[in-house]
């Protein structure tokens, strides 16, 4: 990591191991700026199964669009990924813009179109020119490798500070299997299915039926349970990609046994990816978590915790270093939800705040202020009411988001 990521970055970058019949590459194609690698191609083996969620913003992106199009085929060839420009809002030329860059794909690889999978991120509204793409790809699939991951994941960045990756290994039967997953995120980070970009590739042999309830069931618990500032963006995109070159005996059915290890791995790869996004969290200082427990649902306990990590009174007091609990009270109010002030408990760092509607007797604030000002914040707040709960992790609002955000097309 260089002297300019977030304090909250991994000290390195993870060793990601290759997987059988996937193949990266990067290059310049000076969509914002010169001399920046701003393209990734992933080839993948002929057949591979792909499963995706994406935004469900209504203003989503052209490649977006056309992604959820080519999901319906269910079967994979390569995913092409820009960075410097979302080409979201960006009419007719858009659309023609990701059937060009398909195209080009296509016949380099000798696949399908549909089998061609597009993500752009970054600036919203400017048409951007195929040629900057198409006219790169013959250079960059003649240099496809396995062990591109490190390139890859800093291709795919905008703001972010540090490139994202993590891998796992499950069992599938006798067979082991490995799952790398890349992914870029800083800014505009609020899920609404999904958050982000990230590209999860294994070479388990499972059917895209099956791999699509995985992605959703662990998509539901990782990227959608994090946010930085509210805000959800029109190319959010995560795709799964799974070649079958393990040697398993290939899965059909979501709820078999023998998935139980890969469905571990598979939630712990996207939970790791969805954390780092938080910990480079455009300006972030401090990462937070937030569990509700007590709620009378689960989406109850969801919407009060989100409300909670969204709020900017909330970040801003983390950022101050303030011990400032009645924000949180605040949050819990405004949510929406049932709550009772009376049964309402607040923990800050594991120490009890509030009790029977007030302050707890005797409160000494020396310890939570003391917790306040580590890098690593823990909220927990029980409402009593029920047994639903929630956990979603976000980070603090500093000056640093408004100078990113402030000049971000400049």
């Amino acid at each position: 990591m260089t002297s300019s990521s977030s304090p909250l970055a991994p000290e390195a970058f993870p060793v990601l191991p290759s997987i059988a019949g996937v193949r990266l590459a990067t290059g310049q194609c000076g969509i914002r700026t010169p001399d920046r690698t701003d393209l990734m191609v992933a080839a993948v083996t002929p057949g591979t199964n792909v499963a995706g969620v994406f935004t469900r913003s209504l203003t989503a992106s052209a490649p977006v669009a056309w992604c959820r199009e080519a999901l319906k085929g269910g079967r994979a060839a390569a995913v092409v990924v820009n960075s410097g420009n979302s080409n979201a809002f960006t009419g007719r030329q858009g659309e023609l813009t990701v059937i060009a860059t398909v195209d080009a794909v296509a016949g380099l690889l000798g696949c399908a179109p549909n089998e061609v999978f597009i993500a752009s991120t970054g600036v919203i509204g400017q048409p951007m020119a195929p040629e900057l793409i198409t006219s790169r790809l013959p250079e960059v699939v003649a240099d496809l490798s396995s062990d591109a991951w490190p390139a890859a994941a800093q291709a795919i960045m905008t703001t972010d500070t540090f490139a994202k990756a993590a891998t796992r290994c499950a069992v599938i039967g006798d067979t082991t299997v490995t799952i790398n997953g890349i992914a870029k995120g800083s800014g505009m980070i609020a899920p609404d299915m999904a958050t982000m970009l990230a590209f999860i590739f294994t070479d388990a042999a499972i059917e895209a039926s099956v791999l699509q309830t995985l992605l959703s069931e662990a998509n539901d618990r990782t990227f959608n349970c994090i946010t930085v500032d509210g805000d959800t963006s029109t190319s959010d995109t995560v795709l799964l990609f799974a070649t079958g070159q393990a040697g398993n005996k290939p899965v059909a059915k979501a709820d078999a046994k023998r998935l139980q290890d890969f469905r571990r791995a598979l939630g712990e790869v996207l939970l790791d990816l969805a954390h780092l996004i938080v910990r480079d969290g455009e300006g972030a200082s401090k990462f937070v978590t937030i569990t509700v427990t007590g709620a009378e649902g689960r989406k109850a306990a969801r919407r009060i915790a989100f409300a909670i990590a969204n709020s900017p009174l909330v970040k801003t007091a983390i950022a101050g270093e303030d011990a400032n609990w009645g924000r949180i009270v605040m949050a819990v109010g405004k949510a929406g939800e049932r709550a009772d002030r009376d049964r309402l408990q607040i923990f800050i760092g594991g120490i009890q705040v509030t009790a029977n509607g007030a302050v707890v007797p005797g409160y000494d604030e020396t310890p939570v202020a003391a917790h306040m000002k580590g890098q690593e914040i823990e909220i927990r707040v029980d409402l009593g009411l029920g047994q639903g709960a929630a956990t979603v992790w976000t980070c603090d609002l500093t000056h640093g988001y408004i100078d990113i955000n402030g000049s971000y097309r400049s």
